[in-house]
């Protein structure tokens, strides 16, 4: 009869392994479940002698034996908002909460609405974990659902025993995350509404109202002024070169593109980012919470710091943060302290850098880095009211310049005419 080793935690979170000969998998974690224990990890006995991160060919590929439209779905699967991540978080983490062993949670993950995770992603969990698969190697064979970031966390909850905290607390962190991208986008909103009105409005003016008073102003013998006749020329472009004009943009977002898909130009863009007048404050406030919140998140869980500081390069979204967190990661390796190396950088705050100094004297680092985010959090709030304050009236100052220059233009050769006639 196969002999199957296995790795499981008591109710107290103490990790517990063993051998068991049983006829399959499936039964030796029925009896590990019968034995009151927490199935972690279950190999037949020759593959339970290889370490996690190199399983034996043994470990077959579980998601080969999905149904074709299931594989299929999956695949297809857009990757979800950081909402729906937290919903979906907080919803195993109560279900195991709960008492509910972790197929059974699985299973009814299955039957609960989910926006942006279709059920099939819960199932293949459930088959995987069945099979004695960790969740977080099943969640790994997903990485549209669940990032290097999620893994990781889940990897560090199932090690401590703490898997429904470490769930509740990561349920957490995608819903602060959340809170902040729906306050930006909506600080945005607004600006975004007035330009595309706007440049429709002008659009429309150029097109199709310009050419009526251009035929009333060449049927009387005045000089127009050179206001009137910038417009016109203007208006001469969008009524017969308006296909010209249409690949003129669409060569300048082409280049453009092309220039931010280089290193350096994607390196000069997010440094232009950074520098911009108004915005470039809210961006720089924006990165510092986003790192610190990732960072003191992991380590707080348990992540060891350089898989941290990995994980933290990997979902910045800013090409020179991510080159500070490469070298201090280096820099770590070597022995230093966390805040040396991000004092080197020159790019992370004098602020950020005393208090991580601070919490690896008094060994509370995580906590540093988190009471850093929600400083930041609160400072972006502000930032953001600011931003909208100042948008507002530079909107209108810019509209209100563009609709004197067109009255102007119109009304000028009007007076000239009445004045002609007098």
């Amino acid at each position: 009869m196969p002999q199957f080793s296995y790795k499981a935690r008591k109710r107290s979170g103490e990790l517990v392994e063993g051998v068991l000969e049983v006829a399959d998998r499936s039964a030796a974690l029925m009896q590990i479940q019968r034995s009151g224990l927490f199935p972690v990890a279950v190999d037949s006995a020759k593959a339970g002698a290889a370490t996690d991160g190199s399983r034996t060919s043994k470990n077959v590929d579980l998601a080969a034996f999905l149904p074709e439209s299931m594989r299929a779905q999956l695949k297809q699967t857009r990757k979800p908002k950081l909402q729906e991540l937290a919903t979906f978080t907080t919803q195993l983490a109560n279900l195991l909460k709960s008492g509910m062993p972790l197929t059974v949670a699985l299973n009814s993950m299955t039957h609960l609405e989910t926006r942006g995770i279709p059920a099939e992603v819960s199932r293949s969990l459930k088959q995987e974990v069945t099979e004695g698969r960790g969740l977080s190697d099943a969640m790994a064979r997903q990485p549209r659902i669940f990032s290097d970031l999620y893994v990781n966390m889940v990897k560090a909850g199932e090690s401590s025993g703490s898997l429904v905290e470490v769930l509740r607390r990561m349920a957490q962190h995608f819903q602060q995350f959340a809170e902040v991208q729906a306050k930006f986008k909506s600080a945005m909103i607004y600006p975004a509404m007035v330009i595309c009105v706007g440049l429709l409005l002008v659009g429309f003016f150029m097109t199709f109202m310009m050419p009526k008073f251009i035929d009333i102003f060449n049927g009387f013998s005045i000089e127009l002024p050179l206001p009137t006749r910038m417009l016109i020329q203007i208006s001469h472009l969008f009524t017969n070169y308006w296909w010209l004009m249409g690949l003129v943009i669409m060569a300048i977002v082409v280049l453009i593109k092309r220039f931010q898909s280089s290193e350096a130009g994607s390196r000069q863009m997010d440094e232009w980012r950074m520098k911009l007048p108004v915005f470039g404050k809210v961006i720089q406030i924006n990165l510092f919470g986003q790192f610190c919140r990732t960072l003191g998140t992991l380590l707080q869980n348990g992540v060891p710091v350089l898989t941290a500081l990995k994980i933290t390069e990997q979902v910045m979204p800013n090409v020179l943060i991510k080159g500070a967190i490469a070298k201090t990661r280096e820099a770590v390796t070597d022995g230093k302290t966390l805040a040396q190396p991000l004092a080197q950088s020159k790019l992370f705050p004098q602020l950020m850098v005393d208090l991580v100094r601070i919490g690896e004297e008094t060994g509370d680092v995580p906590g540093a880095l988190n009471n850093l985010a929600d400083t930041y959090e609160s400072e972006l709030q502000i930032a953001l009211r600011v931003m909208s304050d100042l948008i507002g009236p530079m909107l209108i100052i810019v509209m209100s310049i563009i609709v004197g220059f067109l009255l102007l233009s119109i009304f000028l050769p009007l007076f000239r005419l009445i004045s002609s006639i007098k």
